[in-house]
Order: structure tokens, then sequence, then C-alpha cells
């Protein structure tokens, strides 16, 4: 047997559970065991060692559903811990483990930092809500092959004069309860610390391999130019998605999006692979500098862009578009080819109210920047008056290019076969 799934719901009765612990044969009931799916629940917790095996490579874990709203028993932590503890890492790739709202996560610390420890170079995955120590962090960043890391808390101090590690080829990296702002500061640290003239610095690999970076929405979180800054080397990337929700995410629960027109060109200027770009939900504060101006740079830049968030000011909304298309710092962006794969953009809670000329004004500067645009997905009843005029717009291009195909058929095809 390669997988094995323990649930909440199992078949297997404690009398059965403990026949299987007294019948125990030599190398275990799992044997070749590869897959193991952990659902911790007071009933199985005792037997879960019956299900190891030393050539596991994916272990996943995740606490009872029937603990959401309750508190879950202080009792059984240590041995949750214990068991945490003697999981075999030998052959081990992947460690999950689902973020479960009512779990202590920080009171494991100690026990999947021993884990990662004895981790070895097969190690590709580690997805787990429950901070590191110092040793373990060093330990994972050092491992060649992880691809995958969700990482809660800041960096370990590294001196840049004696830096001891080259960061793994990371393809996926999430950023969460507190270590987003440490861990880009020491990206920048060692951007703009390491000598061109090294044959190997910290950031070679992971600079060219990150195709994907998410930050959680974090207490205090400010999206502004220093904080985006260190995440232009990561030219390569195709997913940035900053989960930041201006209200409540920052101590004076007001915008928490502070970039510029021009600090969102630079970003998509250094990251043209783009598919999907999230830079906070936007609000309905009207308060950020950003302007409609922001999309045209991204849709020029960002080609293969399928998802769009970014807040932008709508007070003035008409003008800024009648703006882009007469300001001479637009032309040379205008003349560039735009994204053709953007249908949707999520503008949320962006307040806008407008007549009906406004409306078209503004739906056709969305065309002009998105031409494949279709709809912008906000809570305001404006926006759904600009999607229903894109629409329109868009259904008589439609027909114009049509008859025009047609008419260019017509005075083309043979007089013949037209008879």
């Amino acid at each position: 047997m390669r997988r094995v799934r323990i649930g909440e719901w199992s078949d297997l009765g404690e009398d059965t559970l403990l026949k299987l612990r007294l019948n125990l044969p030599p190398g275990g009931w799992f044997p070749a065991l590869q897959i193991l799916s952990w659902c911790i629940t007071e009933t199985n917790l005792p037997y879960v060692d019956l299900f190891l095996s030393p050539h596991l490579k994916k272990i996943s874990i995740r606490a009872s559903w029937l603990w959401d709203n309750s508190r879950v028993p202080q009792d059984i932590l240590p041995a949750i811990a214990s068991t945490i503890s003697t999981l075999p890492t030998s052959s081990l790739q992947s460690l999950l483990v689902g973020d479960h709202r009512t779990m202590p996560w920080a009171y494991f610390k100690d026990s999947f930092s021993s884990v990662v420890l004895r981790c070895g170079p097969s190690f590709t995955e580690y997805i787990c809500p429950v901070p590191l120590s110092d040793a373990a962090v060093n330990h994972l960043v050092q491992l060649p092959h992880l691809c995958i890391w969700r990482t809660h808390g800041p960096p370990p101090n590294y001196p840049l004069s004696s830096l001891p590690l080259v960061f793994p080829p990371l393809k996926k990296l999430i950023l969460a309860e507190g270590g987003a702002h440490g861990w880009l500061s020491l990206y920048r640290r060692l951007w703009d610390g390491t000598s061109t003239t090294q044959d190997v610095t910290p950031l070679d690999n992971v600079k060219k391999s990150l195709g994907s970076l998410e930050i959680d929405n974090l207490p205090g979180l400010i999206v502004d130019a220093s904080f985006v800054s260190p995440i232009q080397m990561f030219c390569n990337m195709v997913h940035l998605n900053m989960a930041v929700f201006c209200h409540g995410a920052n101590d004076a629960g007001r915008c928490a999006f502070k970039l510029n027109n021009d600090d969102v060109a630079k970003l998509t200027t250094a990251l043209p692979q783009l598919k999907s770009l999230r830079l906070g939900t936007p609000c309905f504060e009207n308060a950020c500098a950003t302007s409609v101006a922001c999309l045209l740079p991204i849709s020029v830049h960002c080609v293969h862009l399928e998802s769009l968030e970014v807040h932008f000011n709508t007070t003035n909304i008409v003008a800024d578009f009648m703006n882009i298309s007469e300001d001479p710092r637009f032309q040379q962006l205008r003349s560039l080819p735009r994204c053709l794969l953007l249908t949707s953009l999520d503008v949320y809670r962006i307040p806008l109210t407008l007549d009906e000329a406004c409306v078209e004004t503004v739906a056709q500067g969305m065309i002009d920047i998105f031409p494949s645009l279709t709809y912008c997905e906000g809570v305001e009843r404006g926006w759904d008056e600009v999607s229903r005029r894109i629409v329109d717009l868009q259904e008589d291009e439609l027909v114009g290019m049509t008859s025009s195909f047609l008419f260019v058929w017509y005075i083309t095809e043979p007089q013949a076969q037209r008879e």
C-alpha cells in the first residue's frame, strides 16, 4: 500500500486499532507507504505511529473540523507534539500542514523544527503555519531542491559579511505573520550588498526561479515603494499576490496602498511575465495616489496578464482618461501593444458615480487600455453601468469587424462564384 488517509470519520474502531498494535509485524503494517494524510483527532492520535513508514515521501496534516468552534483540548497537545517529532524524514519530500484557526500551532515550534532539521536534500515542499527555530530555518533554506515554502516570522539575523548560504531555487514563496518585511528587506540587502564579481551570490538561484510570491494579510502592512522594491528582482515571476485588506490591515484602519503611478510602472516593467497581479483589495477610501493612468503601463508591460487587482483613485477619473490620450508622457506607451488576455478587472469597493456621458468615456477608456475587457467587478453601482457599456461597445466593435469582413469578401470574390 502506497497511500493512507486517517480521517476523522474512520471506520476502524478502537478495538481494531488495539489489535493492530498488539499484532504489529516486523517493519510495520505499511512498510512501503509513501503518502500519509492525517486529520488529527483524539481517537486516532494514539495510533498514528502504526501508519508511519521510512519510505514516506509526502505527509499532510490537518486538525479536525470539530474543533473549529471550540477550544482544542490542551491535554492532548503534548501527545500531538510527540507524534510530530517522530515523523520519519529519510525519504520525505513534502510536509503540508493545514492552517486551522483554533489550533495553537506555536506550541509545536520545537516539534516541527526537529522534523525540518532531519530533512535531507530530497525535501522540496514545506507549507506550515508553525514558526521554526533559527537553526531549522537555516537548514531549510540550504536544502538544494526546496521549491515551495511558506514561512512565518522574520528571518534569522544574517550578517552580510559572513553569509553562509545560497538560497535554493524556490518556485513559490508564501510570506506570512510578520515575515514579509523581514524577508524582503533581507533580499534587498543581499541584492545591494553582494558583489557582481562573485561566481555565485546568495540570490542567484531564487532570482531566476521564483514564479509565485504570496504575502498574507498582515497587521500593519503598508504597500509602498520601499516594500515592493525588492520584489522587482524576481524578473520571471508569474503570480504576485498581496492579500492585503486596508481596513483592519493597518493600525490606522485606513487605506494601506501608498504606491503612485510611477511606482506601479517600475514594478510592472520589472515583471513582464506576470499573469496574475494583486496588490491588495481596492478599498472605498479613494485616497490613493494612483489613477487609472497606472493601468496603461500594466497593460503594456504585462501582456500575459489574466488577473489584476490594484487601487486607483476615481475622483477625477474622466479627466484622467482624457489625460492619458493627450499627455506627451504617455505617447510611447500608447503606441505599444496592450494586454489582450484580461477580461475582468477587480475593482471591488472603489467608489464610482458617473452621469451617462461619463460612463461612455470611462467604458471606452477601459477598452483602450485592456482591449479584451468585458467586466469591471465591483460593489458600486457605477461599475455595473460601466460594465454594461463595455459589453455594448465590444459588441458594436465585433459587428463592425464582421461587416468589414463580409464587404471585403464580397468585393474580392469572383462574380461567377457570387452568382
